[in-house]
């Protein structure tokens, strides 16, 4: 079994990542940015607590992530951010540069093994910054010289997910109706943390055939954006109408308030993102990893309780 650094591991991804490695018979040493970060990861974990070792980094400092990659088989880079209030500045640093920086301390470190979390359908776009930082990070990866492999999902969820809760946020407000961006039908193809965290374990597990490819991963069948609304009010016993409102108008709402810095759900970039398809092959997961991805209909009753980042 291999040695593997993991970024992320404090995150959504990461803590269904981190214990699907141990599982999986690898030692895991999981970058944290500190202390008290890396010792709420550590109590996440139930089981083989001797082979998971934190280590304090961060994905802007090549110097301690070559440091922790030291003496690694292969690094796992999960860190991402979904969304920023500085007009893509920050996703362009965390997203693109970010992973830049751990393509280099791999490098540095002589860590030839590489498996990158990147996103279905992405490619650099105006008005798109997080699709085009995240493009511009695969870029980093395919052009690196190592032994990679991208996996790229749709919408993830499951327990501590950040896009699901939102949307339930959303559906718990006092009100009858939930507007959705644009006319609702743009279509996602929602995958399950847990087979994210599989998808990884597999291609680390097939080291030769999975070098220098990228992994399209998705559930098994498309939701509509109205549809995943719909599911996540059947989750939590709501019965609300879906509404369809044009984009630019909630728009205009979410730039008002990212501008005076007011909570809102969902940034500008990304209410442009979830108006188009975010879909690949429905049969690609069982097709080239093996197994068949579990369903989301009926599986979002995590979402009644309150979410903990804990």
């Amino acid at each position: 079994m291999a040695k593997v650094l993991l970024t992320g591991a404090s995150g959504f991804v990461g803590s269904h990542v981190l214990p699907a490695l141990l599982d999986a018979g690898h030692q895991v040493v999981a970058l944290c940015r500190s202390e008290k970060v890396g010792a709420r990861v550590q109590s996440r974990i139930e089981r083989s607590v001797d082979r998971l070792q934190v280590r304090v980094g961060d994905i802007e400092n090549v110097d301690s992530v070559a440091a922790a990659a030291t003496g690694c088989d292969a690094i796992v880079h999960l860190v991402a951010i979904p969304r920023d209030w500085s007009g893509g500045r920050d996703l362009d640093r965390v997203n693109h540069l970010g992973t830049a920086n751990v393509v280099a301390a791999a490098q540095r470190a002589g860590v030839r093994r590489f498996v990158h979390l990147g996103a279905l359908g992405v490619e650099e776009r105006a008005g798109l910054n997080y699709a085009s930082s995240k493009a511009r990070g695969e870029r980093v990866v395919r052009e690196s010289g190592l032994d990679y492999t991208i996996i790229k999902p749709s919408l993830i969820w499951g327990e501590r997910d950040g896009f699901f809760n939102i949307v339930a946020a959303l559906v718990r407000i006092p009100a009858p109706v939930v507007p959705v961006p644009g006319n609702g039908k743009s279509r996602f193809q929602p995958v399950w943390a847990g087979d994210v965290a599989r998808a990884i374990v597999t291609v680390l597990a097939d080291a030769k055939g999975s070098i220098g490819r990228s992994y399209e991963l998705g559930g098994p069948r498309y939701w509509t954006y109205a549809e995943i609304t719909r599911e996540v009010a059947r989750a939590l016993n709501k019965r609300r109408l879906i509404i369809p409102m044009p984009v630019p108008l909630i728009g205009l709402v979410a730039g008002v308030s990212e501008a005076i810095r007011l909570p809102f759900p969902v940034a500008t970039d990304q209410l442009r993102q979830l108006a188009l398809d975010n879909i690949g092959a429905l049969d690609a997961v069982e097709r080239e990893l093996g197994f068949v991805p579990v369903d989301m209909a009926g599986r979002l009753g995590y979402l009644q309780r309150k979410i903990s980042r804990q």
